[in-house]
């Protein structure tokens, strides 16, 4: 079984594209804090790239925002490509969710427009 769930902070805005066949992907990094501090008392979090496809994409896109709070249900994936130059085989891990939950909003505003009914797949508020 490979399931994940995530929750953390938007690193930075959402990037929104659309791929060659015309569907909708959106990719941002999650900052999950680990559950332990250091050695130095500080908390410490790992920064996890996700990618999410379709309808729900676009919502990610319209409504989360860097700093917001997010939960990601998902699963893990890691490929490999060529890199360009030349210089081996490159590795990436991360998570392709199946759900994304809007924890808080950036302003009261986008709360207002975001509703369920706004959206075709099941994306909880």
């Amino acid at each position: 079984m490979n399931k994940i769930i995530l929750m953390g902070r938007l690193v930075r805005d959402p990037e929104i594209k659309s791929t060659a066949s015309d569907k909708i992907v959106t990719t941002f990094t999650l900052a999950v804090n680990r559950r332990f501090k250091n050695a130095q008392g500080q908390n410490e979090a790992d920064f996890i790239n996700v990618v999410v496809w379709g309808k729900q994409a676009e919502s990610c896109g319209n409504y989360l925002g860097k700093g917001q709070r997010a939960i990601v249900d998902g699963r893990l994936q890691i490929r490999s490509y060529e890199a360009k130059d030349g210089s081996g085989r490159r590795y990436v891990t991360e998570v392709i969710a199946e759900s994304v939950d809007f924890i808080d909003f950036a302003n009261s505003e986008n709360k207002q427009q975001a509703s369920s009914s706004d959206f075709n797949e099941e994306i909880p508020f």
